[in-house]
């Protein structure tokens, strides 16, 4: 399972304690400098909306003027701009699999979490 998160976030320490602590293995990567690639996106997309992916508030959310923006863009212009701005992107964002089963999270809310890593 990839999981893409900020080393400088408490949602994305939390994830990683809540894996480590289930001995779930994971490839961890740097949201920031490897954003999920589009084809990652795009399954995320379909599985999740895509306002469960953007990261609302973040910095570049704001200075991109994204909430102003986000009824005028397509999924694809949406997509590009999420690949080229990790910050964009809700963290942790894991996806790929694990024991066995299909992973695709965004954010950190515990019980979900539980449900696939009981």
């Amino acid at each position: 399972m990839k999981f893409y998160c900020y080393s400088g976030c408490g949602t994305c320490r939390k994830a990683k304690k809540f894996l480590n602590s289930r001995g779930i293995q994971y490839q961890e990567i740097p949201i920031r400098e490897q954003p999920p690639s589009k084809a990652e996106l795009k399954r995320m997309i379909a599985k999740r909306t895509i306002n469960k992916i953007l990261n609302t508030s973040s910095k570049t959310y704001r200075d991109l003027n994204i909430k102003e923006k986000r009824n005028t863009l397509s999924v694809k212009e949406l997509i590009d701009i999420l690949h080229k701005n990790g910050n964009l992107i809700k963290r942790p964002f894991a996806i790929g699999s694990a024991h066995g089963k299909e992973v695709m999270l965004t954010g950190f809310k515990e019980e979900e979490w539980k449900k696939l890593f009981p």
